[in-house]
């Protein structure tokens, strides 16, 4: 019993890990298409 506890805890803790890493994976490339697409039609309004 004390081995599928520790299990489930294990799998939950890395579940929050993954989650966290997902959301700031998705900010960070949020920013970088903003930003790239900032430049972009910076670069269209110039010409």
């Amino acid at each position: 019993m004390k081995d599928a506890s520790k299990k489930k805890d294990r799998k939950d803790a890395q579940e929050t890990s993954l989650r966290g890493t997902f959301t700031s994976v998705l900010i960070i490339a949020v920013f970088m298409l903003v930003s790239w697409f900032s430049v972009f039609f910076l670069f269209l309004e110039r010409n």
